[in-house]
């Protein structure tokens, strides 16, 4: 690697598991929460909560999740506790994945990237979710940004929410992927992504992965789970475990041969035990996680 150049996200990610296992904490300060926790409905509840959150999961797991929304619902100020959160994030070594949900064309997608993805940015993190109900394509100047600049990102694939099944369950007709269902389309797309970068292996992990949801039956969404995509490793952002009802000790058989990329991504379950738990309830997930 010459000087200057990004360490991809994948490899970072990887190293995430080897040396802190693959249970990634959300930072979701709903109002239920910070009353919970004692804290205003406010942005200064959101920036205490968030930088309470990443203080328990430093030199405990190597990956936290913030939800936006919880901090964009306060506006310029939430952006400004969003913003100290983030850095406090970064300080302390965590890989980032901002659950934005960002989905547009042009210009305007790309603008995103650059919101989210510049090193030195603002609100720099390492990774982001993406929305491709306008087409896969139409984020892949965004995804190519990522990966440029060792950044990753985790388009939506099959999700728990019940309307979701309609559109992520359907077939295609016309496109280079007709057949498959719009779900499937998306992993092998993605997994496309990461095979058609420089020194891609299969034994490696890619930087653009999929959000799939550990409570669903991959089946019925069309994706195979006897075999993984060609190439590297798909990182898979699966939110649904904990409170949701998945547990650790069912990735396997929920995911089968995707399990590799699985990143168990757990909110709730975690939160619920409040700021004097939290550090606890975390380092007791993490072994179970790595007991699964």
């Amino acid at each position: 690697m010459t000087a200057g150049e990004q360490v991809p996200f994948g490899a970072r990610l990887e190293q995430a598991f080897t040396e802190r296992g693959r249970l990634c904490v959300g930072i979701d300060p709903h109002a239920g929460l910070l009353d919970q926790w004692g804290l205003d409905d406010s942005a200064d509840g959101v920036r205490e909560f968030g930088l309470r959150v990443v203080d328990a999961a430093f030199g405990r797991v190597g990956i936290v999740k913030p939800q936006i929304s919880f901090f964009e619902r306060h506006g310029a100020a939430g952006y400004a506790a969003l913003e100290r959160v983030l850095a406090r994030a970064r300080d302390a070594g965590l890989i980032v994945i901002g659950d934005v949900k960002r989905g547009d064309i042009g210009s305007t997608v790309e603008a995103y990237g650059q919101a989210w993805l510049t090193p030195g940015a603002p609100l720099e993190v390492d990774a982001i979710t993406l929305s491709p109900y306008l087409g896969l394509g139409s984020l892949a100047s965004t995804l190519q940004y990522a990966v440029d600049r060792g950044k990753g990102a985790f388009v939506l694939a099959a999700t728990s929410n019940p309307e979701a099944a309609a559109v992520q369950q359907a077939v295609l007709q016309s496109s280079s992927r007709a057949g498959s269902t719009v779900a499937a389309a998306m992993l092998s797309g993605v997994a496309g992504i990461n095979a058609a970068q420089p020194d891609a292996s299969a034994k490696t992990f890619g930087s653009a992965g999929v959000v799939i949801g550990a409570t669903l039956r991959l089946e019925d969404f069309g994706i195979d789970r006897q075999s993984p995509p060609d190439g590297p490793v798909v990182p898979v952002l699966a939110p649904g475990f904990g409170a949701q009802g998945a547990q650790p000790s069912e990735t396997r058989a929920i995911f089968g041969a995707l399990s590799a990329g699985v990143i168990v991504s757990e909110s709730r379950s975690i939160l619920d035990a409040g700021p004097d738990g939290i550090a606890d309830r975390i380092a007791r997930r993490v072994d179970e996680v790595a007991a699964a």
